[in-house]
């Protein structure tokens, strides 16, 4: 559930958590020596005269069948039945805070502590995070550490895990708390049109969150180190360089204490700017597979998939609010009274306000999959052109089908699917091979 919450302060002016692990042998810039079965090399066909795109792809699906292929499905198909437990278990937690009245007495003992509103917001944001994360475990350990750890994708043990999680929850009490003061001012401010104004001034937090993360945020997760010199960085520099990316460094993260999953970015804004890949990714990948992803990261700085996000999710930002303007009438006029809830401008409706944003975000999840999977599409075909390696992005996209569904239904994927389905993305690569390479 805690993700319901994230994801409401995501919109509702997002939250952001990090990454992960040890130090690769970087500067040998090799592969892994340990192969899984999604890690075996790609069986090429005998040469004919023209390269069939839709055979190549057929042959890497072929790669994981039986055992594999569905554990890979299960974790996928049970990613989308989280959704809706995460909202069920949120649901639950706002109505037990409200019911009980805990909410409301939070906000008195707020106005105990002190007379000034701002401070009053921040005095209950800070109990309701960390109570919330307490409500919330039992989903949260499941969805983090017991489920990853079912489908051997996390490295943590119990104890680092609690204490990131606990990291975490120090980190939401400060975004929390600074997205709550500023809400309920701007309620309080312009009560006719505080909709408004919360997503302009949502749009700016976002913004705001994606310069201060790499640099403030991602560094209480992981240790981040520059690449050792080679041929690796040198090429992803080269690259950076030919598209007018203003980075003259390029780190890794120690990913692996937490996660086998690979991952890189280029993240940060106005200055902060960084390219990262974690230490998943040099061992368990070839050079070729390493520029094709990293050509996908430029791809998205390039593109300006940042400043774009921000406005897509600030208009999903904007009818969320609105949808919470139309539908609290009803709510508070119904339940407001038992609540202990006076307006909507009161801290102690904060439960309320996220129970009707979390059902709005959960009508909207094609929508926002969607705008997602369209950058990715976008960042892909940039990647093929920027790397030329359509083989070393197919080896790449296949390694994430331990935890994707490689072929989902053409339903499946636009409502449930934030990137392209691992098919999509390998028969692109191969179709570009097919029509850009002799």
């Amino acid at each position: 559930m805690r993700k319901c919450f994230a994801l409401v302060l995501l919109a509702a002016w997002i939250g952001a958590a990090c990454a992960q692990a040890p130090v690769p042998q970087a500067a040998n810039n090799s592969p892994a020596t340990t192969a899984t079965a999604v890690d075996a090399p790609v069986v090429v066909a005998a040469k004919v005269d023209k390269f069939d795109a839709v055979a190549a792809t057929k042959v890497f699906m072929n790669r994981l069948q039986g055992e594999a292929r569905a554990k890979s499905d299960a974790y996928a198909e049970g990613g989308y039945w989280l959704l809706l437990w995460n909202l069920l278990y949120g649901l639950v937690v706002a109505w037990l805070l409200l019911s009980t009245r805990l909410s409301a007495r939070i906000r008195d003992f707020a106005e105990r502590c002190t007379h000034r509103q701002i401070p009053q917001s921040l005095i209950y944001a800070f109990a309701y995070v960390p109570l919330t994360a307490l409500l919330t475990l039992p989903i949260t350990f499941y969805e983090g550490f017991y489920r990853e750890h079912q489908y051997g994708l996390s490295n943590l043990t119990f104890l680092s895990w609690l204490g990131e999680a606990g990291i975490g929850v120090g980190v939401d009490m400060v975004i929390t708390g600074i997205a709550i003061a500023g809400l309920y001012a701007i309620l309080r401010r312009v009560p006719q049109t505080w909709w408004a104004w919360g997503a302009v001034t949502g749009a700016g937090f976002i913004m705001l969150l994606m310069m201060a993360g790499p640099v403030f945020i991602s560094p209480l997760f992981n240790t981040f180190k520059p690449l050792p010199p080679g041929p690796i960085r040198d090429d992803i520099l080269s690259m950076a360089r030919a598209n007018g990316i203003p980075v003259d460094n390029v780190y890794y993260s120690d990913a692996s204490k937490q996660t086998k999953r690979v991952s890189a970015n280029v993240s940060g804004l106005f200055g902060t700017t960084r390219i990262t890949l974690n230490d998943n990714l040099l061992n368990r990948t070839t050079p070729a597979e390493i520029r094709a992803v990293m050509a996908h990261e430029m791809g998205h700085y390039v593109l300006n998939h940042s400043l774009k996000h921000t406005v897509s999710f600030s208009l999903l930002l904007l009818g969320g609010l609105l949808f919470v303007k139309f539908t609290w009438d009803w709510a508070a006029g119904r339940f407001g009274g038992r609540f202990g809830v006076r307006s909507i401008a009161d801290p102690a409706g904060f439960p309320l306000l996220v129970a009707l944003f979390s059902a709005y975000i959960f009508l909207a999840t094609p929508v926002y999959k969607t705008i997602i999977r369209t950058a990715e599409v976008e960042a892909d075909l940039f990647g093929l052109n920027a790397a030329r390696e359509p083989d070393g992005f197919a080896e790449a996209i296949f390694k994430l089908a331990e935890y994707r569904k490689l072929e989902p239904g053409a339903a499946e994927e636009f409502i449930f699917f934030d990137h392209p389905s691992g098919y999509n993305r390998i028969f692109a690569a191969m179709r570009w091979k097919a029509e850009n390479t002799k």
